[in-house]
């Protein structure tokens, strides 16, 4: 009977996961919508686990989600699911599905899946995520980087010196006036700009791109990384209309701390999935 390691990436909108052998190998993956309600979600995630492991032997299972989370004891609440708070989804699968589990925040798992899978082995990765919202996760050593009593740094709730052409309409949904999420992420372009990511114009991806590279800056003279990789829907949408001016903010405003790499990422959408795959395999 053959050894199969389960990857989920549990979204607001879409669950995705997938079947890997012990060398990561994918061997089947599936995708359906996000339920609303807790219950339906719970029996969803059962059920693709199911699918997935028939005919095989689960070894373990590995999940990225939204935040916040307790990583240590598997209790989840999600906010872009407001019905899943508390939620302690380490007990619910592991007692349905006699198997271990973990799981991390999204950008936790993904900036994982990064390391394990990528061609490199930096000592100091940093993923960021700019789709609906903005979030990252970091990398020492092969080992998440982790706050005060295991708090996730919040790479998208700083602040910095911005050009806005729209000032007014700045706003963050975390209740701060100036946050860096609400320059650049999807749900704070559309607010500013007043259409999707995609309708923006060369002229306003340059001002997301400074505002961007800003906070790319701040990251990198604090965690002085070697490589910075970007996934998400803007990121990858905006490409180098984006990066472009980001990297450039970095390279003429940074001091005293090597340079960093700034490219997006292979895994692309794939990202948090390969990531609690990366999860289930290291556990």
């Amino acid at each position: 009977m053959q050894d199969v390691y389960i990857g989920l990436d549990i979204g607001g909108t879409k669950i995705m996961a997938a079947a890997a052998n012990g060398a990561g190998e994918l061997l089947e993956r599936t995708r359906v919508t996000t339920p609303q309600a807790l219950d339906d979600g719970i029996a969803l995630l059962l059920d693709m686990v199911e699918k997935l492991r028939r005919g095989k032997r689960l070894m373990v299972i590995g999940a990225a989600i939204g935040g916040p989370l307790d990583w240590e004891n598997g209790v989840v609440s999600p906010l872009h699911q407001p019905e899943w708070r508390d939620v302690p989804l380490k007990r619910i699968i592991e007692d349905a599905c006699a198997a271990p589990f973990r799981v991390e925040v999204d950008t936790d798992a993904a900036v994982l899946g990064e390391y394990y899978f990528g061609a490199s082995k930096p000592k100091r990765l940093l993923y960021i995520t700019v789709s609906t919202g903005m979030g990252g996760g970091l990398l020492i050593d092969g080992q998440i980087f982790r706050g005060w009593e295991g708090a996730h740094p919040e790479a998208g709730h700083q602040a910095v010196p911005y050009r806005c052409k729209y000032p007014e309409r700045i706003s963050c949904e975390c209740g701060a006036p100036d946050c860096l999420e609400a320059l650049v992420s999807g749900n704070g372009i559309q607010r500013i700009y007043g259409k999707p990511a995609e309708q923006l114009t060369d002229e306003e991806w340059a001002e997301v791109g400074y505002n961007l590279g800003q906070g790319l800056r701040n990251l990198a003279v604090l965690y002085a990384p070697e490589k910075i990789v970007l996934s998400g829907g803007v990121a990858m949408g905006g490409g180098e209309r984006l990066l472009g001016p980001a990297r450039h903010v970095v390279t003429e405003r940074m001091k005293l701390v090597p340079q960093p790499e700034i490219l997006i990422s292979n895994a692309g959408y794939d990202a948090a999935l390969i990531g609690a795959i990366a999860l289930a395999l290291i556990s």
